[in-house]
């Protein structure tokens, strides 16, 4: 059995949490259609995975206009609060704590999923290279349009109010997702904001709208439960910055202003390779006196590696949760993980969602 400060026990700003390991945010596309509620196997996809010190939902849209993928949940309707309700019921019940990522796609998104059909929404009307999923297959994202600077101010109050309904829904906080070249990182990166207004041009400006929805949000819950997800220097969804440094060490030091809970940063590529480009995230450590969740492609050795030597203090991991409700118990006994089944990671019902086998289960069957 492990000794290794991973399974320690922690405190997440006033939450305690049994070990330090989070499970991350997986997209799984299983909502109800009609509602886009939380799936009824929700509740025990959660429950099963409640081991992990923090689980954190897969993303929700905060808004009709926030939703790019067919079948994701959202957290905008009194429906949706009570589907939610039922999977922080189940997961307390076996003594999980659970945060909800609040999401907004901006221009990765589709004009069958928008309102009345229109285009989605973007800081400047520049179409991003890659995909999403609609109508049961992949298909090239839609021409966005900017934003026009009367509408901003409801997209933060987009962002308070799913805060606010995640609470209703009895999460013990909430993530927003600032990161893979969604909308609030949209933002951020020169290559896909052009504004000549105050949301545009300089750094400061870039970051305004994310500091704006933390500032609205941690107001409005609290900031010792609201955490945020960034990733430098990710090309994930077609974005990228001429000079990711010293923008993301003023975004951290803005953040660190607000006190939030934590920052959850992808060290890397999303998915991929950890060295994709130069980046010094022991800064960031540095400038943020919250809790600092890393996280791509973290093995046992590594996550021993960044929590002893301070870079750290949770790792996150996200597709060995998949298949591995587990995966705390089998990290601690160094045990062989369950290979996933990657045609069903989106969409569809129980199958690849909550029949992975425990090592508990698997050696009853024997």
């Amino acid at each position: 059995m492990s000794t290794s400060k991973l399974f320690e026990p922690t405190k997440l700003g006033p939450i305690s949490l049994a070990n330090r390991i989070a499970m991350a945010p997986l997209t799984r596309n299983r909502a109800i259609p009609e509602g886009l509620i939380p799936s009824p196997l929700a509740p025990e996809y959660y429950g099963q995975r409640a081991t992990a010190g923090l689980l954190i939902t897969e993303a929700s849209q905060v808004s009709q206009q926030g939703q790019g993928y067919q079948d994701t949940p959202g957290i905008y309707s009194d429906a949706q609060v009570a589907g939610w309700k039922k999977v922080t019921d189940e997961v307390h019940k076996r003594g999980g704590k659970i945060f909800i990522q609040l999401w907004h796609v901006g221009r990765i998104s589709h004009v069958d999923l928008q309102p009345n059909g229109g285009k989605p929404v973007a800081p400047s009307a520049i179409k991003a290279n890659t995909k999403t999923f609609v109508g049961g297959k992949f298909a090239d994202v839609s021409e966005p349009r900017a934003l026009e600077l009367s509408e901003i101010p409801g997209i933060v109050d987009d962002f308070r109010k799913a805060a606010a309904n995640a609470i209703k829904a009895g999460f013990d906080g909430v993530e927003i997702h600032g990161a893979n070249g969604y909308l609030l990182d949209q933002f951020v990166r020169d290559s896909s904001n052009k504004r000549t207004d105050q949301y545009g041009g300089s750094i400061e400006n870039r970051a305004r709208l994310m500091i704006e929805v933390a500032a609205a949000v941690a107001k409005e819950i609290g900031p010792e439960r609201t955490g945020i997800r960034i990733s430098p220097v990710t090309p994930a969804n077609d974005v990228s910055d001429s000079n990711p440094q010293p923008l993301f060490e003023y975004i951290v030091d803005e953040l660190n202003k607000l006190k939030l809970v934590y920052i959850h940063v992808i060290e890397g590529a999303t998915g991929g390779p950890r060295d994709i480009a130069p980046f010094d995230y022991a800064s960031l450590r540095k400038r943020f006196s919250g809790a600092y969740i890393a996280n791509n492609a973290y093995d046992l050795a590594l996550a021993n590696q960044h929590l002893d030597s301070g870079a750290a203090d949770l790792i996150a991991f996200g597709k060995p949760f998949i298949s591995n409700p587990d995966l705390v118990e089998r990290l601690k006994r160094n045990a062989p993980l369950n290979e996933p089944d990657k045609a069903t990671f989106y969409g569809g019902g129980a199958k690849g969602y909550i029949d992975y086998p425990t090592l508990e289960s698997a050696q009853a069957a024997q």
